[in-house]
C-alpha cells in the first residue's frame, strides 16, 4: 500500500504536504480549507507555466512539456512549419523560439512546407539606428519578414554599446533574407569578416553595399561578395582600415556590373586596387567617390582612360595627386560623357591641370572647386573657354580667383551657364574688369556667401550682364549696400523669386520697398535675416505689394507689433513660413495678428517681449502651426 501511494514512511502525510511530487497533477484536486483533499474531474491543462498554491504553500514554478523538449527537436518542428507566416507566428511565443527559428537556413527547411511559403520578392525596408540596433530585433526582422514578401533593404547605423550587433545577427538576416538587395552597415565596432561572410553565402541577389567605420572587417569579406554577389553594381566603403586593394580586386574579377564605387579614408586602398576597378569595369561604372586616399597620378591616368561610362567624378582630400595626373586625366579622351565633377583640397589643381581637365570633359555640366589654393584666373579663363557646356558652377575657397576670373567665367559661359556659386573666396575685390560685353541669358542664379570684397560695382556689372537672374543670394556681404543693389534689381527683367540677403547689415528700407515694387508680382522668398536697418516700413510694403510671397524672414530686424499687424491686414498676401527670431520689440500685442495670418512655420525664438503663457495660447489657437519659441 504504500508503494501504491507513494508513501514511503512517517512524516510523509501531514496537512502540510502533498503526496504528489509533480505539482502539475495537482489539478485534479480542489483544495477544501486546510486539511481536506477531495476529486474532482481533471481540467484542460494550461500551456502556461504558473506557480501553484496547494496547503497555503507556493510550489517551485515547472516547465511544461513544450518547454522540456531539447532544441534539436524543437529545430526539426520549426522546419516542418507550413510556412513563413507560422514559422512568425511561433518566433512571437519566446525570445528562446525566436532566436532558435534564426538558425534556420532556407536550405533546411522542409520541401513540402517551402512549397506553402510566400514568394520572397524582397520589397520590405528596414532601418535601424541607435539603441534599436540589437541582435534579438535582426533576428525579428529576419524571420517576420519571410511571411510578408522578403526584406529587400536592411540598414543599421550606430551601435548600441549595450547590446549592440554581432555576427550573430546578420547571421540570422543571412539567413533569413535570401531576397536582401541592398545593405548598409555604420560604425558597427563588434561586426567581423564571419558576419559578412555570411551575408555573401546567404544574400546572393545582393546588388548595393556600403560598409561605413567596421574596423574589423578585412579583404576577407570583400572575397566573399565577390565569390557569391556577381550582380553587386554599387560598392561604399569608408573609414574601413583593414580594407586594402586586395579585396578591391577581388571585386573587379567577379563583379563586371558595378556602376557606383565610392572608396573614402582607407589607408590600406591603393593605385592597383582603385585601377583594377575601373579597367574591368570600364564599360557599366557611372559614378566614382574616391576621398582621403593614398592615390598617386596613375589612378587619375586610369581614370582618363578607361572611364569611358563616367557621368560623375569626384576626388578629394589626395595629397599624393599632382599637377601631371590631372594633366594625364584631361587628355586621356575618356571622360567624353563625363557630366559633374567635384575637386576638393587636390593641390595637384593648377591652372595647366585645369585647362586640359576642361579640354578633355565637353559634356561637363556641372563643376565643383574647393580649397585648390593654386588655382588663378588663368586657369579660370582657361576652362571657360574649353568647357564650353558648363552650366553650374561653384567655388570655394579659391583664394587666388579675383574678379576677373569670375567675369570671364560668365562671359566665355554666357550660352549655357545657369548659376554661380562663390563661398569664401578672399581674393574677389570690388573692382570693375575691363571684359567684353555679351550677356548672359541663360544665367538663373548667383550665390555669393562670405565674400567681403564683393561689392557695388560687382553688383552692377552682375546686373548688366544677367539680365534673366530670378534666384539671388548675398549672405554675410557688408560692403553692398542700397547703391549697388538698386541697380542689380532694376536690370533683371525676369523677375526675382528667391531673395536672400541675411546679414547684409548696409541694407534699408529704400532696397526693400524698390524690390517689392519691381519684382511683387513674382517674389517667393525673401531673407532679411540679420538687416538691422529694415523696419516696419519694409513690412508695409511687402504687405501691398508682394501677392505670390510664402516664405518671409525677418529674423534680427527692427520689427514692431506695427509691422506684424501690417502682414496681417494684408488682402492678398499667403505667408506660408514666417520667422521674427530675435525681434525683441515684437510683443503680446501681435498674438492676434499671428492667428489671423494662419502661417504654417512660425519661429518666434528669443523674442523677449512675446511671454511663455502667450506663446501657449497661440500654440493651442494654431493647432496646425509649427512653432518655434
Amino acid at each position: 500500500m504504500q508503494k501504491l501511494v507513494g508513501y514511503s514512511g512517517e512524516g510523509d502525510f501531514s496537512h502540510r504536504k502533498s503526496m504528489y511530487t509533480n505539482p502539475m497533477d495537482l489539478g485534479i484536486f480542489s483544495s477544501l480549507g486546510h486539511h481536506v483533499e477531495v476529486y474532482s474531474l481533471p481540467c484542460k491543462r494550461s500551456r502556461i507555466s504558473a506557480p501553484f498554491v496547494f496547503s497555503g504553500e507556493v510550489c517551485k514554478k515547472q516547465k511544461t512539456t513544450i518547454e522540456v523538449l531539447p532544441d534539436e527537436c524543437l529545430f526539426e518542428i520549426f522546419r516542418r512549419l507550413g510556412g513563413n507566416k507560422e514559422r512568425s507566428s511561433c518566433a512571437s511565443v519566446s525570445k528562446h523560439w525566436l532566436m532558435l527559428l534564426s538558425t534556420i537556413h532556407r536550405d533546411e527547411i522542409s520541401k513540402d512546407s517551402e512549397k506553402e511559403s510566400i514568394p520572397s520578392d524582397g520589397h520590405l525596408s528596414r532601418c535601424l539606428e541607435g539603441k534599436k540596433v540589437t541582435d534579438v530585433r535582426l533576428a525579428a526582422i529576419a524571420v517576420g519578414s519571410a511571411g510578408h514578401g522578403g526584406l529587400g533593404k536592411l540598414s543599421i547605423h550606430g551601435n548600441n554599446v549595450v547590446r549592440g550587433v554581432t555576427n550573430f545577427g546578420l547571421t540570422a538576416v543571412a539567413r533569413g533574407c535570401p531576397s536582401l538587395t541592398d545593405l548598409s552597415l555604420w560604425n558597427l565596432s563588434s561586426i567581423s569578416d564571419e558576419g559578412l561572410v555570411e551575408i555573401a553565402s546567404g544574400c546572393h541577389r545582393l546588388e548595393k553595399l556600403d560598409l561605413c567605420q567596421i574596423p574589423a572587417i578585412s579583404n576577407k569579406s570583400l572575397m566573399a561578395i565577390a565569390n557569391n554577389c556577381p550582380n553587386l553594381t554599387e560598392l561604399s566603403i569608408e573609414s574601413c582600415s583593414n580594407i586594402g586593394n586586395e579585396g578591391l580586386e577581388a571585386i573587379s574579377r567577379s563583379c563586371h556590373n558595378l556602376k557606383s564605387i565610392s572608396i573614402k579614408n582607407c589607408f590600406l586602398v591603393g593605385d592597383r586596387g582603385i585601377a583594377s576597378l575601373l579597367s574591368s569595369a570600364s564599360y557599366s561604372l557611372k559614378k566614382v567617390n574616391l576621398q582621403a586616399l593614398s592615390l598617386s597620378d596613375l589612378s587619375l591616368a586610369v581614370i582618363g582612360h578607361y572611364g569611358i561610362a563616367l557621368t560623375a567624378l569626384v576626388l578629394a582630400g589626395l595629397p599624393k595627386v599632382t599637377e601631371k595626373g590631372f594633366w594625364v586625366m584631361g587628355n586621356g579622351q575618356g571622360l567624353q560623357k563625363l557630366r559633374s565633377l567635384i575637386i576638393t583640397s587636390c593641390s595637384g589643381v593648377t591652372d595647366l591641370g585645369l585647362e586640359a581637365v576642361g579640354k578633355g570633359c565637353p559634356n561637363l555640366k556641372q563643376f565643383c572647386l574647393r580649397k585648390c589654393s593654386l588655382l588663378s584666373d588663368n586657369g579660370v579663363t582657361s576652362f571657360a573657354k574649353s568647357a564650353l557646356s558648363i552650366e553650374n558652377v561653384l567655388l570655394e575657397e579659391c583664394n587666388r580667383v579675383t574678379e576677373c576670373g569670375v567675369f570671364s567665367l560668365l562671359v566665355n559661359c554666357s550660352s549655357n551657364m545657369k548659376s554661380l556659386t562663390l563661398e569664401n573666396c578672399f581674393g574677389i575685390k570690388d573692382l570693375a574688369p575691363q571684359i567684353p560685353f555679351s550677356r548672359c541669358n541663360a544665367f538663373r542664379s548667383l550665390s555669393v556667401r562670405n565674400c567681403p570684397g564683393f561689392g557695388n560695382n560687382s553688383l552692377v556689372l552682375l546686373g548688366n550682364l544677367c539680365p534673366q537672374l530670378q534666384h539671388v543670394e548675398f549672405t554675410g556681404l557688408h560692403g553692398i549696400t542700397n547703391e549697388g543693389f538698386t541697380p542689380l534689381i532694376r536690370c533683371c527683367e525676369a523677375g526675382l523669386v528667391k531673395v536672400n540677403l541675411s546679414g547684409s547689415m548696409n541694407l534699408t528700407d529704400n532696397m526693400v520697398s524698390e524690390i517689392t515694387k519691381v519684382h511683387g508680382e513674382t517674389l517667393e522668398i525673401l531673407n532679411l535675416d540679420g538687416c538691422r536697418s529694415v523696419t516696419d516700413a519694409s513690412l508695409v510694403a511687402i504687405a501691398f505689394n508682394c501677392l505670390k510671397l510664402s516664405e518671409l524672414d525677418v529674423s534680427g530686424c527692427t520689427i514692431t507689433d506695427s509691422g506684424i499687424a501690417a502682414l496681417a491686414c494684408a488682402i492678398q498676401l499667403n505667408l506660408q513660413i514666417l520667422s521674427i527670431s530675435r525681434c525683441r520689440l515684437v510683443s503680446d500685442k501681435s498674438l492676434p495678428y499671428f492667428a489671423k495670418l494662419g502661417v504654417g512655420g512660425l519661429n518666434l525664438q528669443n523674442c523677449d517681449g512675446i511671454s511663455n503663457p502667450a506663446v501657449s495660447h497661440l500654440v493651442n489657437r494654431l493647432w496646425h502651426c509649427d512653432i518655434l519659441s
